[in-house]
């Protein structure tokens, strides 16, 4: 029978053969990454080789080859699992209330996924290639969102670039370092000072535009402007026109 004679009968079974076998491929990867996991939580980094990792699965060790490689790749496929674990937990809030409310909750919950995952937050963030991995990029689309938001209503002190580096360079600072201290010397201040000196720094106590969208933008650098020599004066009557027009349209 020609693929165009095919009932809709037989097409879904081709669909649901070929949904079957891809979780049929997922299956041992995922066993293997869980393992790997498992013996990262309870025995250290150190103890995830490839053989140990193969008798925790139940697998010969040339199937750890065949699904990732070698150990550095099973080691990024656990990590990539771990963004993908943080991803899941972040709740997306196109409007919230309060931006910087929203700001302090995102970064609380990134690094309470650290202390939480001490070990895994750990491998997650060991090398410097795995910012390449889809679910931190997919991560960092979220932040950036944030910070366009911010921006967007007048919050931003800094490019939005950089508040994004700054938050998340003060998150995973302040779990590393949490991690490190002993237990006995472990205040909560430290991850309250170390978020409200990243809010200070990325954000304005009161938004800079009172008016969201393009018209209050407009208004607010239209204001400022005179106070900058970067442009020339023929560039500042131009900007000036097109900001006079923005300001006028909403």
């Amino acid at each position: 029978m020609s693929p165009r004679s095919r009932g809709s009968g037989d097409v879904s079974a081709v669909e649901t053969d070929t949904a079957a076998a891809a979780t049929g491929r997922e299956q041992p990867r995922q066993r293997v990454i869980e393992a790997a996991i498992d013996l990262l939580v309870r025995e250290g980094r150190d103890a995830v080789t490839t053989r140990a990792v193969a008798v925790a699965a139940g697998m010969q060790p040339p199937a750890i080859y065949r699904l990732f490689g070698d150990k550095s790749g099973l080691l990024d496929a656990v990590a990539e699992y771990g963004f993908a674990r943080f991803l899941a937990t972040k709740h997306i809030d196109p409007d919230p209330k309060d931006p910087i409310e929203d700001l302090r909750d995102g970064w609380d919950l990134a690094v309470e996924f650290g202390l939480a995952n001490p070990a895994l937050y750990a491998l997650m963030y060991s090398e410097p290639t795995r910012a390449s991995s889809a679910a931190f990029k997919a991560g960092m689309e979220v932040l950036m969102g944030r910070m366009r938001r911010l921006a967007a209503g007048g919050w931003l002190r800094v490019d939005e670039e950089l508040a994004a580096a700054l938050i998340h360079a003060t998150a995973r600072g302040a779990v590393l370092t949490w991690l490190t201290l002993p237990e006995d010397r472990r205040d909560p201040a430290l991850l309250t000072t170390m978020r409200e000196a990243m809010v200070s720094a990325v954000t304005n106590q009161e938004p800079a535009v009172q008016e969201t969208g393009p018209a209050g933008a407009a208004r607010a650098l239209r204001a400022a402007l005179p106070e900058q020599t970067t442009l020339s004066g023929a560039e500042q009557h131009l900007m000036r026109e097109w900001l006079d027009r923005l300001a006028a349209g909403g």
